[in-house]
């Protein structure tokens, strides 16, 4: 079973920037997408950015232009730098593969972001 392994999250003031590493314990192989979701307290989990397999991005329109997403295929790992982060941006976030093969999702246990001033 692969584990991933968010890290990075923390209290930032407004303003503050951010980067978020979610690191998986193997290699995986079948890899369509890979993704952070965020959920806030009261709200459903939502999109935040996805890379696919052959490297498009795709971003929700609130992050767009402030968040980065990357990955380093030979360290497993995924990240999310986060720049200008807002109050609204503070949620629990979620790394997440997709595969083509079964299981097609594992996702990461969640790390705490909190912007506050």
């Amino acid at each position: 079973q692969v584990q991933l392994v968010e890290s990075g999250g923390g209290l930032v003031q407004p303003g503050g920037s951010l980067r978020l590493s979610c690191e998986a314990s193997r290699s995986i192989s079948g890899i369509v997408r890979m993704g952070w979701y965020r959920q806030a307290p009261g709200k459903q989990r939502e999109l935040v950015a996805t890379i696919t397999s052959g490297g498009i991005t795709n971003y929700a329109d609130s992050v767009r232009g402030r968040f980065t997403i990357s990955r380093d295929s030979a360290k497993n790992t995924l990240y999310l730098q986060m720049n200008s982060l807002k109050p609204e941006d503070t949620a629990v976030y979620y790394c997440n593969v997709a595969r083509s093969l079964l299981p097609s999702n594992y996702w990461g246990q969640g790390t705490q972001v909190t912007i506050s001033s």
